[in-house]
Order: structure tokens, then C-alpha cells, then sequence
């Protein structure tokens, strides 16, 4: 014992780092090891972790439902009226839908709220607003999720019976994807704004743009939309809060096929202008490419891959392949960014939008290492997209190489969110968003920078370990 008494010391310190300094103090080394316990300290969640950490079966589930995930090929087929392709809608009902988890209307935030009454308007079901609210009140219009429909929509996510919606079929496995199109900026539908000129803006985009769209996807015959979202990300998009290059990409195949169709040559400058003037047009593709992919990589047994992330403007909801449709809850949380002249945290809605399906696919704040440009929109700076590209991969099953990040040597993002990692490691999924004002109208105050909350994953975990228990106990007797 006594060279080890007379060699200098050198220790490894977990927690409080005074007990390191003490020894730094007497002459000694030390090295600090960042540590927390598991779940931020839920016991019951630890206590789970603990039982499915290396389990085998999810080990393989994982495997199955991860190479679904990558081999996915999301294209677009068409441009259709929700009615027309949503079984949910064919009948006549009063069904509008809307992003996150469920949610009572009386519990609803005001974005959410002014969207759907604006939708009930539109559909002719009520004359005005106020109207709209009794019909609403009275439970004569269902209010759904769009997730339990195979559709996603940005922030309030609203999509009604005669919405125009892009067709999205995953090539390799055949499930569809939609989603509504995108508004523009300024007073729109998805943040809660529903006054005479959202109506009519609606009513252009489903009259005029929607039609002639259709005619040039149906010239082409189907959009590969991985190798376009590949593309854009090389070009500086992250496909989330950053669409420019993606939108350009789209456009650049929509204008020829456009001129080659019978639609008058106004109609077709017209909706070209609209998508021109948009750059966040590509966003509602985006998603549905990303709800195909990751619907692909559903419902296996077993497996800790997170296949939706969605918030409703009070909660955040996340889904995993082995659980099926179950949702895991709670309170979303704010959102840390940059705020428009006049704005403050104070006026922005909790976390809203089913748009955290692009995070959940591995791109939008996963990619921010191939979008330096978006930190002048949500905050932070260069070497923070770098970080938050970096440190996701510590809490996903791999890489997807089909989507590459130049400023990192084009590695592939970062790409299936395990459960087990997310409360093993205390990181936390980051998003980047934008954000609503929490009252209807106002529309988009900012964007920023947010995560999903811990104690979803740590419910996730605590009901795939019972899951995972259940199926060993029943197939040992």
C-alpha cells in the first residue's frame, strides 16, 4: 500500500464537485464526471429502464423497426380532397382534425380553438364564429387528431372534410401519409387566425392551387421526396423551420410539368406565384414524407423506437413502435427563443404543432448542423446546430445515411429515437418550432428552440417494460 500512498493521487469524481476539489486542493488529480440518475430521478421510470435496458427481444425489435424506418421511400402520388381519401371523412360527418394528442375542446389553447372554429366556417356548417363556437360547444363536430388518421399539420394543425391534402405512399411498404397545404406567413389557419381573409385564402388554395398542382404531379406521375429533402439538406435546409432550398427543389419540378398540362396558363402563374412566394411551402411535405417514413416503422413488438412526437398546445405526446397507438403525455413545455419587436414569452402558447414528426424522423432540429442559417430564425448560433446535431446521437438507434450533413463530414442524422437512451442519458429530444401567440388571431410571435418533455419517455418505459414482461410471462406458459 505504501507506493500507493506515495504516487500522486488521481481520481475519478461522480456528483458534487467539491469532493474533487478537495483532493485538487492536497496536490491531487481529478476528473469531473457529469451525472445524474436516470429519468431525472424518477424511480418508477429508473426502475424500468433497469428492465428493458439490454432485453434482447427489443434489441431485435429495434432492429426490425429501424431498417423500416430507413427503407422507407416516401413519394408523392397526388393532391386530393381530404374527403375524398380519409375513410374518416367519406361518410359526411363533421370531423375536423387537429395536431397533437387528444384533447377536449374545453381544455384546447386559443390557437387551437380559433383554427378549428375558422374550419367549421369554412365548411359551411356555421355562418360565423360565434356560431361556430355553439355548434362546437353542442358536440355536433368530432374533434380528432390528425395522427390517428395518418395525417400531420403544422401548429394547430387543422384539417377539415374539403382541405386539399397531399397523397403520401411510403414505395417500399404502401401505408399513405397527409397533410394539409401550407397557408404562408402572416394571419393563417395553423396559428388560429380565422377572419374573412384566412377564409378566402383557404378558398383560393383549394379552388385554384390545389386542382392545378394536381395536374402537374399527375403529369409527372409521383415526387421522390427522400431525395429531394437529401438534396435540400445539402443546400442548407434543415426541412423543418428552413425550407427554402426544398421549396425551390419542389418548384423547379412542379413549373415544367405544369406546362406541359392543359390548365390555363393564368392559373397556372397563379399557383405558381403562390408557391413562389411561400418559402415554407415544402414544410407540409416534409411532414408527410416523415409520418410515411415513420408509420412504415410502427407497430413492432417490442421495440423503443419513438414514432410520433406531437404537441396540441397543452401537452406533448410521444408514440413507440411497441405500444401501438398509445399516447404518452405531458405538459409541453415553452418554448426558448427569438420573439418578434413587441412579443415576450409571456404571450406565446405552450408548444404546439404536430411538426415534431420531422425531429422524430431525424431531420428539422436533428439537422440543424446542415442549416447554420437557422439560428438567425429560432436563436443560438452556428456551433450550437452543430451541438444539437451531435448530441442527438447519443439518444437514437443510429444514422440515416440518405440524409447527410455536409458540415459534419456528411455523416448521416442522427435517426431513431430510443426511448430507453432518452431516460437512460437525460438528453432530451430538441425541436425547434415556431411559436404561436396563446390567443386566437394573433398568429406567429417568434421561433425557437424547445425539447419534449422527460416524463413521456419515462411512461413509454415504464409501460414497454410491462408490455415486454406480459408477452415473456404468456409465452412461457
Amino acid at each position: 500500500m505504501k507506493p500507493l500512498f506515495k504516487d500522486t493521487l488521481k481520481i475519478v469524481n461522480v456528483g458534487l464537485a467539491g469532493f474533487g476539489d478537495n483532493v485538487v486542493a492536497a496536490g491531487g488529480e481529478c476528473v469531473a464526471l457529469t451525472w445524474q440518475p436516470p429519468a431525472h430521478g424518477d424511480r418508477d421510470a429508473a426502475w424500468a429502464l433497469a428492465q428493458v435496458l439490454n432485453d434482447p427481444t427489443i434489441e431485435e425489435a429495434n432492429k426490425v423497426a429501424f431498417a423500416r424506418l430507413l427503407e422507407a421511400n416516401p413519394v408523392l402520388i397526388d393532391v386530393a380532397v381530404a374527403r375524398d381519401v380519409m375513410p374518416a371523412m367519406a361518410s359526411g360527418r363533421k370531423l375536423i382534425l387537429h395536431a397533437g394528442p387528444p384533447i377536449a375542446w374545453a381544455a384546447m389553447c386559443g390557437p387551437m380553438r380559433g383554427g378549428i372554429l375558422g374550419a367549421v366556417v369554412l365548411e359551411g356548417w356555421a355562418d360565423t364564429t360565434d356560431d361556430a363556437t355553439r355548434l362546437v360547444e353542442a358536440g355536433s363536430v368530432a374533434l380528432e387528431p390528425c395522427h390517428h388518421h395518418g395525417a400531420v399539420g403544422p401548429m394547430a394543425g387543422i384539417i377539415s372534410p374539403s382541405m386539399p391534402v397531399w397523397v403520401v405512399e411510403n414505395a417500399t411498404g404502401g401505408n399513405r401519409a397527409y397533410s394539409n397545404f401550407n397557408e404562408g406567413l402572416g394571419k393563417v389557419l395553423r396559428f388560429g387566425a380565422n377572419d374573412r381573409g384566412v377564409i378566402d385564402r383557404l378558398r383560393f388554395i383549394a379552388r385554384d392551387v390545389a386542382p392545378t398542382l394536381r395536374a402537374a404531379v399527375k403529369q409527372l406521375g409521383r415526387i421522390e421526396l427522400k431525395s429531394l429533402m437529401a438534396q435540400a439538406l445539402n443546400m442548407g435546409d434543415e426541412v423543418h423551420n428552413r425550407n427554402a432550398a426544398a421549396t425551390a427543389l419542389l418548384f423547379k419540378q412542379l413549373a415544367p410539368a405544369l406546362l406541359a398540362t392543359d390548365v390555363p396558363r393564368e392559373r397556372a402563374a397563379a399557383a405558381l406565384n403562390f408557391v413562389a412566394g411561400n418559402d415554407h411551402f415544402f414544410l407540409n411535405l416534409s411532414m408527410a414524407a416523415c409520418k410515411a417514413m415513420l408509420d412504415a416503422a410502427g407497430n413492432v413488438p417490442a421495440s423503443s423506437l419513438v414514432t410520433a412526437m406531437s404537441r396540441n398546445g397543452v401537452n406533448f405526446g410521444i408514440r413507440l413502435s411497441g405500444t401501438g397507438d398509445r399516447w404518452f403525455e405531458a405538459p409541453a413545455n415553452p418554448i426558448d427563443g427569438l420573439y418578434f419587436p413587441g412579443y415576450s414569452l409571456a404571450d406565446a402558447a405552450p408548444d404546439l404543432g404536430d411538426s415534431a414528426i420531422t425531429e422524430t424522423a431525424g431531420v428539422g432540429g436533428f439537422a440543424m448542423a446542415a442549416a447554420p442559417a437557422i439560428v438567425k430564425f429560432v436563436g443560438g448560433t452556428a456551433a450550437d446546430a452543430l451541438h444539437h446535431s451531435l448530441r442527438m446521437r447519443a439518444i437514437t438507434l443510429g444514422a440515416n445515411p440518405s440524409f447527410t450533413l455536409p458540415a459534419l463530414d456528411f455523416a448521416g442524422v442522427a435517426a431513431g429515437i430510443d426511448a430507453r437512451k432518452v431516460v437512460d442519458r437525460g438528453i432530451l429530444p430538441v425541436i425547434n418550432s415556431g411559436i404561436a401567440h396563446r390567443e386566437p388571431g394573433v398568429g406567429q410571435i417568434g421561433a425557437g428552440i424547445t425539447t419534449a418533455p422527460m416524463a413521456c419517455f419515462g411512461a413509454a418505459v415504464e409501460e414497454l417494460a410491462r408490455t415486454v414482461a406480459s408477452s415473456a410471462t404468456r409465452a412461457k406458459q
